[in-house]
């Protein structure tokens, strides 16, 4: 058990210039420690309530000093003084709030205190972070994730034209995280070189991945797989994700994709063909929100196509919520989960999120924000409790890079 003494906030700017909460937190102990939120551009509406203040003469509305206020103010007055432990402190924050999406209190406040506390607790244990949550977790075995960066931005994260939000790449043959790292680094230059012998621009989108101006989304993954095979990689070392974002481009019942640099509109049933062909041609082991977040059919048939090939990763459909993970499983609509704090808004329900995911023998995706900050949690988050991948965008950027450098400090520590 620990006890709270304080609660303090400010509001800090994160990667995209907007606001976000930063919360410290005070143990009696004199353990202390920070923690800061990250925001998503492309949100699913099933996600925990991110307060803002709305106020148009600050921040254009985006402002979070009401979130700031009700840190300091009702949950500090809440649980002050109170013998907590993790589980206990979320509890009393969601039952305090009285919403069921986190609304009157904010998620980004109820979620900031959460990670402030627990890594307060694990100083105060004199524990490393990945320790004290793999404790939290009944984690038994500690295991580094595989990286998958995001090294062509599109969709919402960029202005490249591009409808897929993200072309990923998946260093699977090196061993040590370290070595991944490196080959990933040594592919994204590869591709550098590509973009600008084909007169491409090499400025990079919201999570550090290049936004050329493609022809077509076809011709991404063309010049990531010349870009492998340039580093001196083969596709059998380096494999390939995509996140679609499709809730981005589903309008009316159907899907507006441009394919081969043609707009088509394709009902569930011809965009999951598309994504087979893609599967066929291209050596992708992974596709993330590949339908629209309340296309439950549309899920369940790219599953049961490509399920046993590849990972059908669900983010908007399941927003890191246990009710919708059971809602999938029972519908049979996906094999894995993204996990995003920030889309349940307390450490205690991601947990619970990731156990039921590996109960039901889906990988559990750790995922950072396209609106992050230098804070490393996630790093640890995805080691103590073992999961299996995780993505962080590109390596360029200091809110992307950070969390690669943690995890290869904590393979060090390991």
């Amino acid at each position: 058990m620990s006890v709270i003494k304080s609660l303090k906030a400010r509001e800090i700017i994160d990667s995209r210039g907007n606001p976000t909460i930063e919360v410290k937190c005070l143990l009696e102990s004199g353990s202390r420690a920070l923690a800061s939120v990250p925001s998503g551009a492309s949100t699913g509406i099933h996600e925990a309530h991110e307060l803002r203040d709305g106020d148009k003469s600050r921040f254009r509305g985006k402002g979070v000093l009401k979130a700031v206020a009700n840190v300091e103010g009702e949950i500090n007055d809440h649980l002050k003084g109170n013998e907590l432990e993790q589980k206990e402190l979320d509890e009393a924050m969601i039952d305090f709030d009285g919403t069921e999406n986190k609304s009157r209190l904010g998620a980004n406040a109820i979620l900031g205190v959460s990670l402030a506390f627990c890594r307060a607790q694990a100083n105060e244990k004199k524990l490393e972070l990945f320790e004290h949550l793999a404790q939290l977790s009944n984690t038994s075995k500690y295991s580094i994730p595989l990286p998958m960066l995001n090294i062509i931005n599109g969709g919402m994260h960029a202005d490249s034209g591009l409808d897929i939000q993200e072309f990923m790449i998946a260093p699977v043959g090196p061993k040590a995280f370290r070595e991944k790292l490196q080959a990933s680094s040594e592919v994204i230059s590869a591709l550098k070189d590509i973009l600008k012998e084909n007169n491409y621009s090499t400025s990079i989108g919201d999570e550090g991945g290049f936004a050329p101006q493609l022809k077509s989304n076809e011709e991404a993954f063309e010049v990531i797989i010349k870009a492998i095979e340039k580093a001196g990689y083969s596709t059998d070392e380096i494999k390939l994700g995509i996140d679609a974002a499709s809730s981005s481009f589903y309008e009316d019942g159907s899907y507006k994709i441009k394919i081969a640099s043609e707009n088509k509109t394709l009902s569930s049933a011809e965009i999951v063909d598309w994504y087979e062909n893609l599967c066929q041609k291209y050596p992708l082991i992974s596709i993330e929100d590949g339908l629209a977040e309340e296309d439950w059919d549309g899920f369940a048939l790219l599953t049961k196509k490509l399920g046993e090939r590849i990972q059908v990763v669900g983010d908007d459909l399941m927003v890191t919520n246990i009710k919708r993970i059971k809602q999938a499983k029972e519908k049979e609509a996906a094999n894995s989960v993204l996990i995003k704090l920030n889309q349940i808004g307390t450490l205690s329900e991601t947990i619970q999120a990731i156990q039921l995911a590996k109960e039901y023998g889906w990988k559990p995706f750790v995922s950072h924000r396209s609106g992050d900050t230098t804070d490393t949690f996630i790093a640890d988050l995805a080691v103590g409790l073992s999961c299996d991948y995780i993505k962080s965008g590109s390596l360029a950027r200091g809110e992307r890079v950070c969390k690669y450098n943690r995890i290869m400090e904590i393979e060090n520590l390991l």
